[in-house]
């Protein structure tokens, strides 16, 4: 590649790398072993979210050094560095589930900063748990600086009696224990092979959903999103990354020319199309408020209602990402939604090229199952749905793939519970009549703090056999992984004094999925005097990073954010 493309003087390097003055900065990469030619070249952030917390990341280093290999290739310098995650399995149904959404923010913020600290010229990005995805590109975002974005890939599934298992095997099989339809040397048995390899939960859930999302929105390169984390094609994925951010880097082609509102769009359609986590229309107006673009959960709920659902993935249909890549990939299904009218063909991506120039070649599968042609889809409308009424006046979101239409329409008595813990205790403990509608409040951004997720209980009434038989809403999240009428990012949230703050046991609920509303039929009289008896709770956090989230949060329809937005830029950090 021609050296002259990247003159420094026009680079972010140059303030650590340039001139007499920086002769002490650069006597800092000599330490480190780095040559003259080599400091004078681009320097190209390596961002890994890689640690010993759970097999999403455990793979995440080997692949960073295949990404240093393709830069150095193509004449850069690669820096690595890590930040947190906090993988939300492992978090799960506690309080450090707390810890998850706010981690988001962290990687964003840490990410920006270890850019901005030591001027780094271009970003590749690798990513493996829920939150780091979006995080990851959140920062991408912000800063603008050539980038591509690496999923670290998805797990292997595991076999238990001959059948393939993934971990929401494992967490439905907590409710079946509990009603004794599991034995306890069989649930000891299922938690040994039910996660066999690295990588990130292999169905639909929150991580596969923003990894599809990453090569629809045109961050990833083609294919990249797919192949399992223990597959070695993953290694060729990072390299040609390292090697494609330096083309980017000497066509100056920026994060925000590729993701504006049609890319957007775009994600949103194959969020729906291949049933994906709700935890998407939190995450892409975030996405969408580093670029300073308006797209929030209504934004969302418009295209995941206008759009098919043809991928028969996990957690609603019957296969995990493995075999989504084995028959073709996030392609394939980008292929047909193009081909039939679902996604905007003229959206730039980091190939350089466009969309629709990125499958021009992909030919369709007809051996394959596991995704299914646009205009003959497993149902007509996307596998998530959003919500607005009386009791969700900001809206709220529910995911539906796989759900039969009878089932869309819930009617039913209120069951409140102002934490997941007590909710839980009384699922576990059978403390609930059929037909109830539970309510779990103060999980919200602000009353949480940190909106957890709720896969805990909702698993544990899939696995009693309740799943259909009652619904639950909540102003905090679900898991990808989720089953059933759960109903999340109810909004305004309790914390704020929402409509679910005011809520009672025995107050009817009415949820109606087809029509997109969910609705409290409590008077005017009766909610204003409800309201002028309702006090703000205090949160268990006075101090520390829970607490500083809480003051700063934005609420859920927005996408939860913590910051002004590009809105509110006066230079973008590329620029400086």
């Amino acid at each position: 590649m021609n050296q002259r493309v990247f003159e420094k003087k026009n680079l972010p390097s140059r303030h650590v790398t340039e001139g007499t003055s920086r002769a002490p900065h650069r006597s800092y990469l000599y330490a480190m072993g780095l040559t003259a030619e080599q400091i004078h070249q681009p320097l190209i952030g390596v961002a890994s979210c890689w640690n010993e917390a759970a097999p999403c990341n455990i793979a995440l280093m080997r692949q960073a050094q295949a990404v240093k290999q393709g830069v150095a290739a193509a004449g850069g310098t690669a820096r690595e560095f890590c930040t947190i995650t906090v993988t939300d399995g492992i978090a799960m149904g506690h309080e450090g589930m707390k810890s998850s959404l706010v981690s988001r923010e962290v990687i964003a913020d840490s990410v920006e900063l270890t850019m901005r600290g030591h001027c780094y010229d271009a970003l590749v990005g690798l990513a493996g748990c829920d939150k780091s995805l979006p995080g990851m590109m959140m920062a991408m975002l912000r800063l603008n600086v050539p980038s591509i974005f690496i999923y670290g890939g998805s797990i292997l599934p595991g076999t238990f009696k001959g059948q393939p298992v993934t971990v929401q095997d494992l967490f439905e099989a907590v409710g079946k224990h509990s009603v004794g339809e599991i034995s306890a040397e069989d649930l000891d048995q299922l938690e040994k092979v039910a996660c066999p390899s690295a990588g990130a939960c292999g169905a639909q859930f929150t991580a596969n959903t923003m990894a599809t999302v990453s090569e629809a929105i045109g961050l990833a390169l083609p294919y990249s999103a797919g192949a399992p984390a223990p597959y070695e094609i993953r290694d060729r994925f990072c390299v040609a990354a390292g090697e494609m951010v330096m083309e980017l880097l000497a066509k100056k082609l920026r994060p925000r020319d590729i993701v504006t509102r049609k890319a957007l769009e775009n994600a949103a359609t194959v969020v729906a199309a291949s049933g994906g986590s709700t935890n998407a229309a939190l995450h892409l107006p975030a996405i969408a408020n580093e670029c300073g673009i308006q797209f929030d959960l209504f934004d969302v709920a418009q295209i995941f209602r206008r759009t098919p659902y043809i991928a028969d993935l996990k957690p609603a249909g019957k296969y995990v990402a493995k075999d989504l890549f084995e028959a073709g990939g996030v392609p394939l299904l980008m292929k047909t939604l193009i081909d039939h009218g679902y996604l905007h063909g003229d959206c730039l991506t980091v190939t350089g090229r466009t969309i629709a120039e990125n499958l021009e070649k992909v030919a369709w599968n007809p051996e394959q199952d596991v995704v299914w042609p646009a205009d003959k889809p497993i149902s007509p409308t996307g596998g998530v749905i959003g919500l607005k009424g009386s009791l969700a006046p900001d809206g709220a979101i529910v995911k539906i793939a796989g759900m039969p239409e009878e089932a869309l329409i819930f009617r039913g008595p209120a069951l409140c519970f102002d934490n997941e813990e007590a909710c839980f205790e009384a699922v576990t403990r059978r403390r609930y009549p059929e037909g109830c509608v539970f309510v779990i409040r103060y999980e919200g951004p602000r009353g949480g703090p940190g909106m957890r997720e709720m896969l805990a209980t909702t698993a544990a009434l899939y696995g009693q056999g309740m799943g259909s038989r009652v619904a639950l809403i909540t102003d905090g999240r679900f898991s990808g992984a989720t089953r059933g009428l759960c109903v999340g990012h109810v909004g305004p949230e309790a914390a704020v004094g929402g409509p679910i703050a005011l809520l009672r046991d025995g107050d009817i609920v009415e949820i109606n999925a087809i029509q997109g509303t969910i609705n409290h039929y409590l008077g005017d009289a009766e909610l204003e005097k409800r309201g002028k008896e309702w006090h703000p709770r205090r949160t268990n956090f006075g101090s520390g990073a829970l607490w500083k989230y809480a003051q700063i949060v934005g609420p859920a329809v927005s996408g939860a954010v913590t910051h002004g937005g590009a809105w509110s830029e006066v230079t973008t950090y590329a620029d400086i």
